[in-house]
């Protein structure tokens, strides 16, 4: 029962009740097991509260309290806080901190701008405290709002949903550094949350959440120990920038993410191309400098704006019941640790703690001491009726009517709450985990600190995928299968800036929960599993070949089957000999290892310096004070990541381990060049076949076709699977086999070609006939107009006399007009059935006066009278006529030609020979040059841009 003062005087039914719960006013009804006598009463507070916060320790409101729980609104009045803000420098600009402005109803909110980007994190608490747990209940949410810049989301729904994979990493990055510096034995549940409500696409918002996290937290109620900051840090033309921007990380070598207090390191994240271990302890230097300003301006910040903590709320186990515990299952855990196998130690494990907790809170715990005292006596104390008779036995002592009678005192036992023995036996394992480390040099298992595990390598296992690979290394394996596909396969980004983001290559990774031997739910990935599949695709990425050389877009799936410490890295390691074994040419091979530590040696025994593990187990993670994974190669690294459980580590240590770590890797990459069997290197038959084009970026929309239809008949046509255009001309076919590959090939090729008069083309098929001629089909979806005077040498009166629509014939092209249109002609490709008339007298590949003048289509005869004399111009063919007879003939460019000049009337016998250009060619002249023969076979060559230039002879269709 705990004391509750009054102090309203004496209450009535409609009096309120006030009581204090973890520093907070709380307003209640009236206590009806409260009576008044005109004294403070006392009444028992827990009627007053649900079963479920019985638990909770109240606090006597005093009477000078009161004043300030008017002040804070209990009367019905507001507090409200005052708004400040504060700049604070980070690298070659600052930052502006404001808090008070928005937000006054959290425990704790601030808005960070950076630039133009403004970032709004606010923390909140619950009233009522979890169950204790070997965890801090803390949840963090960060979202990128599409408002920030500007637009909204380009799905269905207009509304933000469920984060995006980048949101859940940098809620990750937020949740990493924060978790060590929470003190143990807080359990209100803390909430965070981080919108981006301005977005400038020149300042990341991810670090900026980071610090404003931080200080938020720093400036609430929550009991941290220090206060964090995050920065990132960039390398451009070998110089280090803090907080780069968007344009400058473009070209900057190095990504790195640094948080950690104003005296050590909590959580580094990078990804880099190659970098040496040198360069990257630099980067992390520079970081650290940057974080330690920023650290030193906030707590400043939260001596005069931040609220008081709430360190009362923390509620720890009793400090004997460690020495119970120990005591209790002392022995036998030194045995258990060194059982090698993760399942079997397990279980092993669990009934043991079954037997502690059932002493501990069933049977009662007797103290060892407390048995090996001596029995002490205790009064037995009884009256005596008839004191004449009664006689006093050897040991009594007669005090007059009372005697007293020596009796033996029972240990009274202890008995503990379930959750506190739990919590408790979890940390004495550890530190017998710990310091079995320290003082024999030896790991569960048998191994050295430095001692990497036992690592098995298969490749090509699943003969359907098109590359696959089962790694091994101890008790945890990754099976890692690549598909291959084209660029509609590729993953869809919707974020900020770019709408239609697209990426080639990405890692995918599942942690089922059959991998560690248990039962569970399989749903969406958890964050976990999004942070391990991105820190491993990063790694890989590097080592991809560009898109010029590899045009497939790459998927690599990780299925961890087993798992005890570090799957991420085993999925490095898989994804890698997986890649090799689809056929994609990687640049070499890269490996990952996760590397632990001990920090505190001399608890143990030890001389104090840290010692580092490689290859760590799961045990060794939850045991030890870091988990630092690194990846890349015998000559730098690609991806690193760094999660500190302790106060934070210093540059020298951090140094020891990457030094550490590299050793480490390059034993990795030599036992992944003993798989068995070995990668493949090979294209898969499976594997979709892909073909890149290049045509001319205006000929694009040729192919789609009106609302996509070419492109859709192409496809049923040839059955091939895709076939993707982009704006610059970069055409991509995806086939199963060859023959619909080339099929399709040759359809685009003859869409997109570009033309060259005295081209030849065979067996084409006519389309329509016109009263003015014919229109083949020179190649699928390419028609060009022959002339009725072009069909024959013979006079014909109408086209459609001699020919009919379905009829094929061999045409050469003999013009391009200006707007693309072909002319093509018969008769040039038919022999001459006059060859001893006289040469003078050329014929003209071109209509006549009259026919010109009888034609619909463009080549029109315009007549002009100038000087009343009558001038006849060629408008469309671009030639002037010769004004008086046995003048020279003149031919103009039909693009620069001049619709008004004046030419002479051209006698209807006379035939002059035609000299076209192209309106993208220059004019030239085809001297007939062709082989006369009757075969159809198809000469050609690529162009300069790609694309299949036909020349010679040609066989369409």
């Amino acid at each position: 029962m705990i004391a509750i003062p009054s102090v309203y005087g004496r209450p009535s039914s409609q009096s309120p009740f006030l009581y204090s719960l973890r520093g907070r006013t709380v307003l209640s009804s009236f206590c009806p097991a409260f009576r008044w006598s005109g004294q403070p009463q006392l009444c028992n507070v827990n009627l007053l509260l649900p079963r479920r916060t019985r638990r909770l320790r109240v606090r006597a409101l005093t009477e000078s309290k009161e004043a300030e729980v008017t002040a804070n609104g209990v009367d019905g009045t507001q507090y409200i806080p005052q708004p400040f803000s504060v700049n604070i420098p980070v690298g070659d600009r600052h930052i502006l901190v404001e808090t008070g402005h928005i937000g006054r109803q959290a425990s704790g909110s601030v808005t960070v701008t950076d630039g133009e980007t403004i970032v709004y994190t606010s923390v909140c608490l619950a009233d009522i405290p979890s169950d204790p747990s070997d965890f801090f209940p803390l949840s963090v949410n960060y979202q990128e709002r599409f408002s920030a810049a500007g637009r909204t989301s380009g799905g269905f729904f207009k509304r933000e949903g469920r984060a995006k994979d980048h949101e859940v990493l940098i809620c990750r990055l937020i949740d990493r550094p924060l978790r060590p510096t929470m003190p143990k034995g807080f359990y209100h549940e803390t909430q965070i949350l981080s919108w981006v409500l301005s977005y400038d696409g020149l300042h990341p918002p991810d670090c900026l959440a980071v610090t404003a996290a931080g200080i938020a937290v720093a400036l609430s109620e929550v009991p941290n120990s220090k206060a964090i900051a995050g920065v990132r840090v960039g390398l451009v033309d070998n110089k280090f920038i803090v907080n780069p921007t968007t344009k400058e990380m473009e070209k900057s070598e190095l990504d790195l993410v640094l948080a950690g207090t104003d005296s050590a390191i909590l959580m580094i994240e990078g990804y880099c191309d190659f970098l040496p271990e040198e360069k990257l302890l630099q980067a992390v230097e520079v970081g650290q400098d940057a974080v330690r300003a920023i650290c030193h301006e906030v707590e400043a910040l939260v001596k005069k704006y931040g609220k008081p903590k709430m360190l009362e709320a923390i509620k720890l186990p009793p400090p004997e019941l460690y020495r119970h515990v120990e005591e209790i299952a002392g022995d036998e855990l030194g045995k258990l640790l060194q059982i090698r196998s993760k399942i079997a130690r397990r279980k092993a494990l669990s009934t043991l703690e079954e037997k502690v907790l059932a002493i501990l809170t069933e049977e009662g715990y007797v103290n060892k001491d407390e048995l090996s005292v001596a029995a002490e006596t205790i009064p037995d104390l009884y009256e005596d009726d008839e004191e004449d008779d009664v006689v006093v036995v050897d040991g009594e002592v007669d005090e007059g009517d009372v005697h007293i009678t020596p009796v033996s005192r029972k240990p009274l036992p202890l008995l503990f709450s379930e959750v506190d023995v739990k919590l408790v036996f979890k940390e004495v394992t550890s530190k017998f985990l710990r310091r079995r480390l320290v003082e024999r040099g030896k790991r569960s298992d048998g191994r050295t600190p430095s001692e990497i595990r036992p690592i098995n390598s298969r490749c090509g296992l699943l003969p359907r995928a098109h590359g696959s690979a089962l790694f091994t290394r101890g008790e945890t394996q990754s099976l890692a299968v690549v598909t291959l596909g084209d660029r509609q396969m590729a993953q869809r980004i919707d974020n900020l800036v770019d709408v239609d983001e697209l990426k080639r290559f990405y890692l995918q990774y599942s942690f089922p929960p059959s991998c560690v031997g248990e039962v569970g739910r399989m749903g969406a990935p958890s964050r976990r599993e999004i942070g391990h599949g991105m820190l491993a695709e990063r790694a890989l990425e590097p080592i991809l070949p560009s898109e010029e050389d590899f045009p497939y877009t790459v998927r690599v799936e990780s299925t961890i089957t087993e798992s005890n410490g570090s799957s991420s890295m085993a999925s490095v390691c898989g994804g890698c000999l997986a890649l090799q074994d689809a056929g994609v040419p990687v640049k070499c091979s890269v490996a990952g290892i996760a590397m632990g530590m001990v920090l505190d040696t001399k608890e143990f025994g030890g001389d104090g310096s840290p010692l580092i593990l490689s290859d760590i187990t799961g045990s060794e993670d939850a045991s030890g004070d870091m988990d630092f994974k690194v990846a890349g190669n015998g000559n730098g690294i690609t991806a690193f990541q760094m999660d500190i459980k302790v106060g934070g580590i210093t540059l020298p240590i951090m140094k020891e381990a990457l030094l550490q770590a590299k050793d480490g890797r390059k034993h990795v990459l030599d036992e992944m060049l003993k798989c068995s069997p070995p990668p493949s290197m090979k294209l898969s038959k499976y594997a979709p076949l892909i073909h890149i084009m290049k045509v001319k970026p205006e000929k694009v929309n040729i192919i789609i076709g009106s609302g996509g239809k070419k492109v859709k008949s192409i496809i049923e046509e040839t059955g091939v699977e895709a076939i993707d255009t982009q704006d610059d001309g970069i055409v991509k076919i995806t086939a199963k086999d060859l023959s619909s590959l080339e099929k399709s090939k040759a359809i685009i090729a003859n869409l997109t070609m570009v033309p060259t008069i005295g081209d030849i083309y065979r067996n084409c098929e006519i389309k329509s006939i016109a009263p003015y001629g014919v229109f083949v089909e020179i190649a699928p979806g390419r028609e060009g107009l022959c002339h009725i005077s072009e069909l024959s040498y013979d006079w014909l009166a109408k086209a459609e006399d001699a020919f009919k629509v379905g009829d094929r014939m061999d045409v050469k092209l003999i013009e391009i007009n200006e707007k693309g249109q072909l002319r093509l002609s018969r008769r040039a490709l038919l022999p001459d059935p006059n060859p001893e008339k006289p040469s003078g007298k050329q014929r003209t590949s071109g209509p006549t006066k009259e026919n010109v003048s009888s034609q619909t289509s463009p080549d029109k005869a315009t007549t002009k009278k100038i000087g009343g004399t009558a001038k006849s111009t060629l408008i469309e063919d671009g030639i002037q006529q010769p004004q008086e007879k046995g003048a020279p003939l003149k031919v103009t460019n039909p693009s620069k030609r001049n619709t008004s000049a004046q030419v002479g009337l051209v006698p209807e016998e006379k035939v002059l020979k035609r000299l076209v250009s192209s309106a993208t060619d220059s004019p030239s002249l085809n001297k007939d040059k062709q082989k006369k023969s009757n075969s159809k076979a198809v000469s050609s060559v690529a162009g300069k841009d790609g694309t299949d230039l036909v020349k010679g002879e040609a066989n369409i269709g």
